[in-house]
């Protein structure tokens, strides 16, 4: 996969939790992936928000499951380019699924 943005996020959105992907590199390198999971309340998404922000993250991805991304959505869009993506479009996750890999895949 080219890497076409050098600071990115992906975030994998669930009703009490999300998990971010952070992933940061040049293009002529391999990225470097730091995973985190905070909770829903808003404290916690603006924890995220500011950890995304300190580590100059430009874009956030998610997919749009259900109501859940729209708080995460309304937090960061000030911040950041948020892209909203149809969970059909991006459930491609090879082999067993778990939230660090649909993070990773949406990064």
């Amino acid at each position: 996969m080219e890497p076409i943005i050098e600071r990115c996020c992906g975030i994998d959105v669930h009703k009490k939790t999300i998990v971010a992907c952070l992933m940061v590199g040049k293009p002529d390198g391999k990225p470097q992936k730091t995973i985190k999971t905070f909770s829903t309340m808003a404290r916690d998404l603006l924890a995220c928000k500011d950890w995304l922000e300190s580590e100059g993250c430009t874009y956030v991805a998610m997919e749009s499951s259900g109501v859940y991304w729209n708080p995460v959505f309304n937090i960061l869009e000030d911040s950041m380019e948020v892209i909203l993506a149809n969970a059909r479009h991006i459930k491609n996750v090879p082999g067993r699924k778990t939230d660090v890999k649909d993070c990773e895949w949406i990064a």
